[in-house]
């Protein structure tokens, strides 16, 4: 599915990458497995993080279970160009909390030869879409949907049911605050 080559044919050969589902879905750990593959190959990387995102730590990005990978924060889409040197991948945790400028940096890098891998949320806790993530989804070569396990009945969950009451769009949470539900068990209790 993936090259993970980069011809040499004078040729731009980029792409972007998401890695899409719910809270608890593995995400982040996709991310960090394939960056690690990237790194045993000897291949130039940057991962990046949305400065809104330090539940764990503000220079790792970290999955739930624990797997980590040294990031950079920036505030805003654009701050990645100060950042980048010609890397050959470009990695974004948390894509749903960029600004929309994020779709054209992803594209404009894409399009230089990088291979852009963007893992997010697709969904807010209403079920809606999230942020810059559906125009991402539209303009990517690859998309991965990754699932959860339902906590209520066992099956794949897609949902990220919030167990606070909070109504705010964006609000950091880990298990305390998000459950991940399956589409029958989501509209038991839909918002």
């Amino acid at each position: 599915m993936f090259l993970e080559q980069f011809p040499q044919d004078g040729k731009p050969h980029g792409w972007i990458e998401v890695i899409c589902g719910s809270m608890f879905s593995g995400k982040t750990e996709e991310l960090i497995r394939r960056l690690r593959r990237a790194e045993f190959a000897n291949q130039k990387l940057l991962l990046f993080k949305p400065r809104i995102d330090n539940r764990y730590s503000e220079e790792l990005v970290m999955s739930h279970n624990g797997a980590k990978f040294e990031a950079i924060q920036v505030e805003s889409a654009n701050e990645i160009y100060q950042h980048w040197k010609n890397e050959k991948i470009v990695a974004l945790d948390e894509v749903q909390f960029f600004d929309q400028d994020i779709v054209k940096v992803a594209n404009d890098l894409a399009n230089q030869g990088v291979r852009v891998i963007c893992a997010g949320l697709d969904m807010d806790f209403k079920g809606n879409p999230f942020g810059p993530m559906p125009y991402l989804l539209s303009c990517a070569e690859y998309v991965t949907k990754v699932h959860a396990i339902c906590v209520s009945c066992g099956v794949p969950a897609q949902f990220s049911h919030r167990k606070a009451k909070q109504d705010d769009q964006v609000f950091l949470g880990a298990k305390d605050e998000y459950e991940p539900l399956c589409r029958v068990c989501y509209n038991k209790i839909k918002h």
